[in-house]
């Protein structure tokens, strides 16, 4: 076996693009061969997800981030931001430049709830708000706020984000990284009410332990429970441990004295979303509620509920973002593969199902199996797929590159304005730098605007780090 000596790109600079070329940098060199990797994002900024997609006031969570600029400040991994593959570089253009391609674009955008209604004004997507309180350079810096009482849809972590942040006063958002446009928006904010709808009941939830009992400690906001949606539930019952302790958190909140707060947040469970109410804006959801059936499903009962809210936010889901002639289910909003081997074949779920592996192509992360799972889940899933790349350049299924020129020359021929860790580096100090002299002392103050990200990060000569 002759030893392996890669070139790789990597679309994609969040958890799952990292975590794929730090796997693979180390089963390259283990081996005794050698790998230059290449990180190709959209955005100026690394770190994907968690940069834009984690509530601010989430610091545990976002503690990831050391270990993923540790993975990046090594030098073994080139970052190239603020590049669009598709459209500033083609993908075929990747394929002659490197042996392999690893797809790791994530999903950002929502899945569509179709019921009548849904695309009246007031109505939006938990990511497009998402993308917003967490200072997205591509969405708009304004955010309509002027709803009383607003209903969110879903039952998993992000409903939570999105009802938590919508029901926190700004004061206490004030010490995280949010952008300031978004604070001042927050506390602007006429918001009084946020009601969070689950189809299924207190047993089925898709929080995570720590998720719900952040909800629980925001100041001056009461969380309101519904007795009915309790009936016959036993903590004791639960099938694990971790809903064993949200369903004893949830019980306890039921003990509760509601009343005192300015603000109120509903937790309900059993109700389905029929339609969204409203003539020229949103005036309220009407649901049907629902009961279990004893295998972990519901079904409706036929009751009927409106609830007059002003606004509603859809969290049911996110959908994968495809890249430019690359294979792409429609339906399922995942890239086509089989254990990160992408194939040609959009319905393909496993090798016996059809379809053709295209040649030195994989996808890892969400984008791979859909949105589902924790940050955390993506090294497991990375691990699968950089193996499969590994063993097809040992068999010799790889490509030779046919082109041996430095992407980045192409780049700058083209005019494209990339950034780089060295950028990269550059902005973060100066986001730092605005917190630290902000009038509220915080970790930093994130810059908004593309072309300022842009302008910051190049300041400096641009080097390969």
């Amino acid at each position: 076996m002759s030893t392996l000596n890669l070139r790789v790109a990597i679309v994609g600079a969040g958890p799952a693009g990292i975590y794929a070329g730090n796997i693979l940098s180390v089963r390259v060199a283990d081996a005794g061969g050698t790998v230059e990797i290449d990180l190709f994002e959209t955005l100026p900024a690394p770190y994907g997800l968690i940069r834009y997609g984690v509530a601010p006031d989430h610091p545990r969570i976002k503690g990831i981030v050391t270990s993923l600029h540790e993975m990046l400040d090594s030098g073994v991994i080139r970052f190239i931001g603020n590049v669009e593959v598709g459209r500033d570089v083609a993908l075929d253009e990747l394929h002659e430049r490197y042996d392999a391609v690893i797809l790791a674009t994530g999903a950002i955008r929502d899945v569509r709830l179709d019921i009548p209604g849904i695309d009246l004004p007031g109505s939006y997507g938990a990511a497009d708000f998402v993308a917003w309180f967490d200072g997205h350079p591509d969405v708009s810096r304004e955010w309509p706020l002027d709803a009383a009482e607003v209903a969110v849809i879903g039952n998993g972590n992000v409903a939570l984000d999105v009802a938590r942040v919508l029901a926190k006063h700004a004061v206490d958002l004030r010490s995280t990284e949010i952008p300031d446009n978004v604070l001042a928006g927050l506390e602007a904010s006429a918001v009084t009410d946020v009601h969070v709808f689950g189809r299924r009941g207190p047993a089925d939830i898709k929080f995570t332990p720590i998720e719900l009992r952040e909800l629980g400690e925001v100041p001056d906001v009461d969380i309101v429970l519904y007795d009915e949606d309790f009936e016959g539930v036993d903590p004791a019952a639960a099938s694990n441990n971790q809903l064993k302790v949200m369903l004893r958190t949830l019980q306890s909140w039921r003990g509760r004295e509601v009343g005192t707060a300015s603000r109120r947040l509903h937790l309900h469970f059993f109700h389905s979303p029929v339609e969204v109410l409203g003539s020229e804006r949103v005036e309220g959801v009407r649901f049907e509620r629902t009961t279990p059936t004893g295998d972990g499903s519901v079904v409706g009962t036929g009751e009927l509920r409106d609830i007059p809210v002003q606004a509603v936010y859809r969290a049911v889901g996110y959908f994968g973002t495809p890249v430019l002639d690359a294979p792409f289910d429609e339906v399922r909003g995942v890239v086509p593969n089989v254990e990160g081997r992408v194939t040609d074949a959009a319905s393909a779920l496993s090798a016996e199902d059809g379809g053709t592996a295209v040649r030195g192509l994989y996808a890892t992360g969400w984008i791979k199996r859909g949105p589902v799972g924790l940050i955390g889940h993506t090294k497991s899933d990375a691990m699968e797929t950089v193996a499969h790349l590994v063993a097809d350049a040992e068999a010799g299924l790889l490509a030779a590159p046919t082109e041996r020129g430095d992407v980045l020359e192409l780049l700058a021929d083209r005019g494209v304005e990339y950034t780089t860790w060295q950028g990269w580096l550059a902005l973060d100090a100066h986001e730092r730098d605005l917190g630290a002299n902000h009038e509220h002392t915080r970790e930093r103050v994130k810059v908004v605007p593309r072309d300022e990200q842009v302008q910051i990060s190049r300041a400096d000569a641009l080097t390969r780090s």
